[in-house]
């Protein structure tokens, strides 16, 4: 059974590989999280993939913030919900966790617990490559990111 009103925020990604670590680095700046823990869950998932499929089933809805090759400029930051988020993972990937993130979604389908309200807020990476900051370009986005997190939980809430 699914807690009404439980909203799970996801950050994806590998902390030691810059940008890539994006949806780390965002939970991370979340602390202290301005909403209710009753109402909202904030997760590093890091790249742990299949092991979240317990707590994407006891969600009523869930955000997950990634880099995501969006086809963009470096740093531009882009909302999928519901069926885009569905299109944007069923596409060619890029990275581990993009793969283990569509087999979260699928597993979750597949078990009737995909979660309907559902968000990908994607962040175009510079560079994936060994280092523990964001580049310049991706953590100037960061507000952005942030805006566009709280404006899904502020809609979903309602």
């Amino acid at each position: 059974m699914r807690p009404e009103k439980t909203i799970l925020l996801l950050g994806l990604g590998n902390s030691l590989m810059r940008d890539d670590g994006i949806g780390i680095h965002v939970v991370n700046a979340l602390d202290p999280w301005p909403y209710p823990q009753q109402d909202v869950r904030v997760r590093d998932g890091g790249t742990l993939g299949l092991s979240l499929l317990p707590e994407v089933q006891s969600c009523c809805a869930l955000i997950v913030v990634d880099a995501a090759m969006i086809g963009a400029t470096p740093g531009s930051v882009k909302t999928f919900e519901g069926p885009e988020m569905d299109a944007q993972l069923a596409g060619k990937k890029h990275s581990v966790h993009e793969l283990a993130l569509s087999d979260l979604m699928a597993a979750a389908e597949f078990m009737g617990a995909r979660p309907e309200r559902r968000a990908l807020v994607g962040v175009q990476p510079e560079i994936i490559d060994w280092g523990l900051t964001p580049t310049e370009t991706v953590a100037a986005a960061m507000p952005r990111i942030l805006g566009a997190v709280h404006e899904l939980v502020e809609r979903w809430r309602r």
